[in-house]
């Protein structure tokens, strides 16, 4: 069986010395979105890699250093972020309007 891993929860274990992590969540209106589709977008546009939003509307993606689209689809409405991720934690927020 296919499937993301669950979002959110501990980094512990993670060497972020030789890991490149993009994390964060989505919000609407206030409110985190559970269950939105996050998706990661090399620097030509294509399609990497995709997962759903925790409960607390959190999504993690283990990618390489470099420049990111961040997309997100959800019953609220989308949002989209850049992001140039470098070795170590990358935080950010989507706030779908």
């Amino acid at each position: 069986m296919c499937g993301a891993p669950k979002q959110g929860g501990s980094l512990a274990g993670v060497d972020l010395s030789t890991q490149t992590v993009i994390q964060g969540s989505v919000w609407h209106d206030g409110t985190p979105v559970a269950g939105a589709y996050v998706r990661l977008l090399d620097s030509t546009d294509e399609f990497t890699a995709e997962v759903v939003t925790s409960p607390e509307g959190e999504f993690r993606f283990f990618a390489a250093p470099g420049n990111w689209t961040l997309r997100t689809l959800a019953p609220v409405g989308r949002a989209e972020r850049a992001i140039e991720a470098e070795v170590g934690l990358n935080e950010t927020t989507l706030a779908i309007d």
